[in-house]
């Protein structure tokens, strides 16, 4: 069993190959071939321990299982996937997963974008500007031609300094707005990645055409969308439906104003092409992204085995 440290999962996993494989995880999904279970929370003192899992029978290649468990308090959160082999039981690895999580979160927004944006969009606007937007612009930059990336955040500093510096590291033009609904009006793409308890993006602000990620609220009493931007959508998709219903606060409170959960589509069926991802060039569309431990299965499980390539980690006791 290899321990795997930060250093070596961002060494190990470019968000190229993490796009990949999330899509390749989330496919099998569809078929029925990576089950999860949903994250559930205990809390002691100041701290709360959240746990998910899930198994993964990929087409090629050996079955693994694997579970994400984190602890978070006011100090902070600290990450870890345990990832066993499928066929025998025999523990693997022990990665730390905060850069591991970054990235598979970003990835998921492009698998979806990919799928269900409007394949000539341009134009991306990102509502947060903390290091899980990074990885949204990254990995959305690589499924669309981008031509313009606009960042809102209620900080003005933290919005300029994000987008000098994704600018720099990506070559695209990067502008800090202070007006959201002018910003999502005129968005192709719009990604909210926020720790917001109320609402940061109005379903009226949305244009036409436009495909949205819901990728910062796991929490069912949070929202980032209100309601008639969840009624307005064509199509909603979401990672894992179970898990959707225990904590996407988006649909959960759209619910309340008359939106039904049969709209709801599991993204590994769009992307196996048993449900459409876009019905039209002016639909507006949406994918609610909790986060699901296929996904960190899936990464998790390619840096063990480029580290087992490479000589990196070392073993656990």
């Amino acid at each position: 069993m290899l321990y795997l440290t930060e250093a070596e999962v961002r060494e190990l996993l470019p968000m190229e190959r993490a796009i990949e494989l999330v899509r390749a995880v989330l496919t099998d999904a569809g078929a029925g071939r990576a089950p999860v279970l949903p994250r559930r929370r205990v809390r002691a003192g100041g701290a709360v321990l959240a746990v998910m899992a899930a198994a993964w029978r990929p087409q090629e290649g050996r079955s693994l299982l694997g579970a994400k468990v984190y602890a978070a308090s006011r100090g902070g959160a600290h990450f870890h996937v345990l990832l066993w082999d499928g066929d025998t039981g025999e523990p693997l690895a022990l990665v730390e997963a905060d850069r591991l999580g970054q990235v598979r979160t970003g990835a998921a927004s492009a698998v979806a974008t990919a799928a269900m944006a409007r394949p000539e969009s341009e134009r991306l606007f990102v509502v947060g500007a903390g290091y899980q937007a990074e990885t949204q612009v990254e990995a959305i930059a690589r499924v669309l031609p981008l031509r313009r990336v606009e960042v809102y955040s209620r900080t003005p500093a933290r919005r300029e300094a994000f987008a000098r510096a994704m600018a720099e590291r990506l070559g695209l033009e990067v502008t800090a707005v202070a007006d959201p609904e002018a910003a999502a009006a005129r968005a192709d793409v719009v990604v909210t990645v926020t720790d917001a308890a109320d609402p940061v993006l109005l379903g009226r602000w949305l244009r036409p055409g436009c495909h949205v990620n819901a990728a910062g609220s796991n929490r069912a009493e949070h929202r980032e969308l209100d309601a008639e931007a969840v009624l307005r959508a064509d199509v909603v998709a979401v990672d894992d439906l179970e898990g959707a219903r225990l904590e996407a606060g988006d649909l959960l409170a759209a619910e309340r104003a008359g939106w039904s959960w049969e709209r709801a589509v599991p993204l590994g069926e769009i992307l196996r092409g048993s449900r459409p991802g876009r019905p039209g060039a002016e639909a507006v569309t949406l994918f609610e992204s909790q986060g699901i431990a296929s996904e960190d299965v899936a990464t998790a499980a390619f840096v063990y085995r480029q580290a087992l390539a490479a000589g990196r980690g070392r073993p656990v006791p």
